[in-house]
């Protein structure tokens, strides 16, 4: 008998906030280094256990997981991995986050360099005399943290029968609907600030309702010392770049045509977003602008869950965004 089928499944296993660190310290990856079972972590070997199939097309109907009170434990955990997975395949966060915090309260106040851009500068120095400072200072407002999930409308006995890869869709798409809607928060942050009077400068194109490719170039230049490297466009200035003749030459069209990723001459990635309001272009500096800020990873009402309770079962993730430099943000608008 291997180990993993000694361990005792119970609810206490999601008290810390993550399952499977918890389950991984009962029953740890290292021992089965060299196995059959190496490259598996520890919730899949429960799985293995109880011969739980989550995925293909003879995977195993929702009712598997309730077929003893131990393998019922683990149905949280598959619900909440789906709905990160379907987080992690509509997430473009990563794009547009220099870095991500997480933390275990609810208070959280960002940094910032409370120097003007003057003072950055590294200025020759006399022997004896004083070195520029510095200063990093807490900002005055707390990030604001915002809660976003959805409840599962839907009884035990009208899923039970379902497959589990079929219901793990169902599950993905509630996990891109909460990514989408932090994307907003980011944005909302981008453009409007963090509350701390840091809202992003705009600035207009030459010609008043027109966009054209010397306004990006000239908008790519307003950047420096920053770079601009991540652009995000709402749907109608995608649409118009896409429509230029910078973009439409036989190599940025191969390049669009075959991945879908739009190809711009300084460099920049270019996203496309709903969230962004029309005639309006963020440009950011993707590794100086946006900081996530993490209460928690995906939480699940594991009890509801684990008795089969399934309706209205809150699935939810709290974070919030903070600029990290100012300066690094600006947006284009027609």
């Amino acid at each position: 008998m291997t180990e993993f089928e000694n361990v005792k499944l119970d609810k206490s296993l999601y008290s810390s906030g993550s399952f499977t660190r918890a389950l991984s310290a009962l029953d740890p990856d290292e021992n089965y280094r060299g196995s059959s079972f190496d490259g598996l972590d520890a919730y899949q070997r429960q799985l293995k256990r109880f011969g739980i199939k989550v995925s293909g097309a003879d995977s195993d109907i929702v009712e598997k997981f309730f077929s003893t009170a131990q393998s019922s434990v683990l149905f949280p955990e598959f619900v909440s991995r789906a709905v990160r997975r379907g987080m992690e395949q509509a997430d473009i966060l990563p794009d547009i986050t220099a870095a991500v915090t997480n933390i275990a309260g609810a208070d959280y106040r960002s940094l910032y360099c409370a120097n003007e851009d003057d003072d950055k500068e590294l200025k020759a120095v006399g022997e004896g005399a004083f070195i520029p400072e510095t200063q990093i200072r807490t900002k005055e407002n707390l990030v604001s943290l915002n809660k976003r999930g959805r409840s599962l409308v839907a009884s035990y006995e009208a899923v039970r029968y379902q497959r589990l890869d079929l219901f793990a869709i169902t599950l993905r798409q509630i996990g891109a609907y909460i990514s989408r809607t932090l994307l907003k928060d980011a944005i909302s942050v981008l453009k409007d600030g963090d509350g701390n009077g840091n809202a992003a400068p705009v600035i207009n194109t030459a010609s008043a309702g027109t966009l054209a490719y010397s306004d990006l170039v000239d908008f790519w230049n307003s950047f420096d010392p920053y770079e601009l490297n991540t652009m995000i466009a709402s749907p109608d200035m995608m649409a118009k770049i896409l429509n230029m003749s910078e973009f439409r030459d036989a190599a940025a069209g191969l390049a669009f045509h075959s991945t879908g990723e739009v190809v711009t001459p300084f460099g920049a990635k270019l996203i496309k977003s709903a969230a962004v309001p029309q005639g309006k272009i963020i440009g950011i500096d993707k590794n100086a602008a946006l900081e996530m800020v993490k209460a928690g990873s995906i939480m699940t009402e594991y009890d509801k869950l684990i008795d089969r309770q399934l309706e209205r079962a809150v699935i939810s993730c709290t974070a919030g965004f903070a600029k990290i430099d100012d300066g690094a943000v600006k947006i284009l608008s027609i």
